[in-house]
């Protein structure tokens, strides 16, 4: 028996028995339809995505801790994901001992367990993900814009807009797991898609395991968000879009062999470039590339560990060496790579 820890201030944990992942169980609720008024989805039911299910704007979905949501197989237009349109809420709290987590059909869990008995951290793609869209500020040529995932010719997929303090609602003690369906040629769905959130959405103790493109992807926005944990992505563990300027902290990603970079930073597509700060985050696992800072790229990050850098042309990136050591003997650039970008 194989078992591993995921660390995520607490703890939540994931095991596995067997290699191959068995055919879909008929158990639980189906989602169908889109959710147009208050819904409740409660703590002793697993819940059935049917595709791409969107709370619509004026709705609030409320999920009970323990709640399990799993996505159907799909691809392209046909992915499963649970989207929360603008002018919409999420209200998603659970507990260090009975997590929300999101998973695929395929997997055996059920209400009142948090270990996977079947899927290991290496199945990747198996459904969707999540998506959260807000009002607030994007750097890009136009805005609101589609969010990446959704077919331009559905509406609800707009993010952006001018209200720094947009509120999305509450997203926490969430675990996310083998999501990253493909949706066109090279791409995939992230594990949680954050598009325009702004900064009265609480984003808290959120995981993502095993997702095919990257963990944790956040396109502009002030939202602020703490205790993250992503394991085994398929690209890039976190990573900042089109001006994101709020505050990351508490955050620890885990790469494989075949992950990408554990940070990737882009600065603004638009007239400014948005400002961030990370704070005191572990990377491990995969230790080529670690960070990625690029595109105009404004902010502070503070890592504990010593790992490779690389830098675009246009890079505003202060270290914060507090508890580094003033010689960043624990953080260093590889200016070897860098040096032909600028």
């Amino acid at each position: 028996m194989k078992k591993y820890l995921l660390l995520l201030l607490p703890l939540f944990v994931t095991s596995c028995l067997d290699p191959e992942p068995p055919q879909p169980k008929p158990d639980g609720i189906l989602v169908t339809s889109n959710i147009s008024e208050n819904t409740t989805w409660y703590s002793d039911s697993t819940y059935v995505l049917n595709g791409r299910i969107t709370v619509l704007a004026g709705a609030e979905l409320t999920i009970e801790p323990g709640c399990i949501i799993k996505g159907g197989p799909g691809s392209g237009a046909s992915a499963t994901a649970l989207v929360i349109a603008r002018g919409a809420k999420i209200n998603a709290v659970g507990t260090a001992n009975s997590p929300i987590i999101f998973t695929s059909v395929v997997d055996s869990i059920q209400p009142g367990m948090i270990a996977s008995p079947n899927l290991t951290h290496e199945m990747r793609g198996l459904w969707g993900g999540v998506i959260i869209l807000g009002n607030a500020p994007i750097s890009a040529t136009t805005s609101p814009l589609q969010i990446e995932g959704i077919p331009t010719s559905d509406p609800n997929g707009l993010y952006g807009g001018t209200d720094t303090l947009d509120n999305s609602g509450v997203f926490a003690y969430v675990s996310i797991r083998h999501g990253g369906a493909n949706i066109g040629s090279g791409n995939e769905i992230n594990g949680l898609t954050l598009g325009g959130v702004g900064a009265g959405t609480l984003i808290s103790h959120v995981e993502v395991v095993a997702n095919q493109d990257d963990g944790i992807e956040i396109f502009g926005g002030a939202v602020n968000a703490n205790n993250l944990l992503v394991w085994s992505q398929g690209d890039d563990g976190i990573d900042l879009d089109q001006g994101y300027s709020g505050t990351i902290s508490n955050f620890v990603v885990i790469g494989e062999a075949n992950s990408d970079h554990a940070l990737e930073l882009d600065g603004g597509e638009g007239s400014w470039d948005g400002y961030f700060y990370m704070w005191n985050g572990t990377l491990l696992g995969n230790d080529i590339a670690q960070c990625h800072f690029r595109d105009g790229a404004s902010g502070v990050v503070s890592i504990t560990g010593n790992y490779n850098v690389e830098a675009d042309a246009g890079t505003n990136i202060t270290l914060d060496t507090t508890s580094l050591g003033a010689d960043l003997t624990n953080f260093y650039w590889t200016w070897a790579k860098a040096a032909s970008k600028f």
